[in-house]
């Protein structure tokens, strides 16, 4: 009899452990689903002398936090061309969106009016307000010596000289990786910066700003201005003006901070 007591009691006991367990487990499981919205995507944005490959040390990090990660390609012709080409890679995701601009992108990713757009991500960008030009917010500060000469070709291109890419572009990365950058460069045209910006939508969204304090091709005052008037969230740091090749890891970290406080129910928690 008392083995049966005991069976018995070992029986409702167990049974009771398992369904705590149960319990226990389902409360966590949807947790760890919520905290990962399946259809979080960030959309990075080149700027001049670039392509997506631009950001290639920042897509898998990104895509292991469990973000769908997409490299819009803008053909650098003039800032609307430039726009719509963004809007047109908009149209290949779904749910919300962080968009990031490197650069010359800033004055295209904040021209986009799209309510699944959640924040903004600036990196070492320029931000021009309506009106305004690339060129206005370029220009604005006096540059540094290392910052190279600019002018355009024959048909209206700016190409970067090898030794802008060397001593302002990219300083801090590898002998590789400037190699690369000079490689694959594509130019910008004229009209990109001499085009006005439309009315952008900053004022409206949540906006970060890495500020690239060993920038030679933007001037960090500039840099500082422009996320001032955007009341960014501003993550200044002893990066050159190409991060997202020298220094990838603090790239990643802004764009998560910035997913993690505005897509809907948090991510890589």
């Amino acid at each position: 009899m008392k083995n049966t007591d005991t069976v018995d009691r070992r029986t409702v006991v167990g049974a009771l452990t398992a369904a705590s367990l149960g319990l226990v487990l389902e409360g966590v499981v949807p947790r760890v689903a919520r905290a990962l919205p399946p259809n979080g995507t960030i959309v990075l944005v080149h700027g001049a002398w670039a392509d997506g490959s631009n950001w290639q040390r920042v897509i898998n990090p990104l895509e292991r936090q469990g973000l769908k990660v997409i490299c819009a390609p803008i053909p650098l012709t003039t800032l609307s061309d430039d726009i719509a080409a963004l809007q047109r890679t908009l149209e290949r995701t779904t749910g919300p969106v962080v968009l990031v601009g490197h650069a010359y992108a800033g004055g295209v990713i904040g021209a986009i009016h799209d309510d699944r757009v959640k924040s903004l991500v600036y990196v070492a960008a320029l931000a021009p307000a309506e009106g305004e030009t690339v060129a206005d917010v370029f220009y604005k500060d006096p540059k540094p010596p290392q910052s190279p000469k600019l002018a355009p070709d024959a048909h209206g291109f700016i190409w970067m000289p090898d030794d802008g890419v060397r001593n302002a572009l990219a300083q801090n990365a590898s002998a590789e990786e400037k190699h690369i950058a000079a490689a694959v460069q594509r130019p910008i045209a004229v009209q990109c910066i001499q085009e006005k910006a439309p009315a952008p939508a900053w004022p409206g969204k949540p906006v970060w700003f890495l500020v690239a304090e060993e920038d030679r091709m933007i001037n960090p005052k500039t840099q500082r201005f422009m996320a001032g008037r955007m009341s960014a969230k501003v993550r200044s740091l002893r990066v050159d003006h190409s991060p997202q090749i020298s220094a990838p890891t603090h790239v990643v970290d802004v764009i998560m901070e910035a997913a993690r406080a505005t897509l809907p129910q948090g991510v890589g928690a």
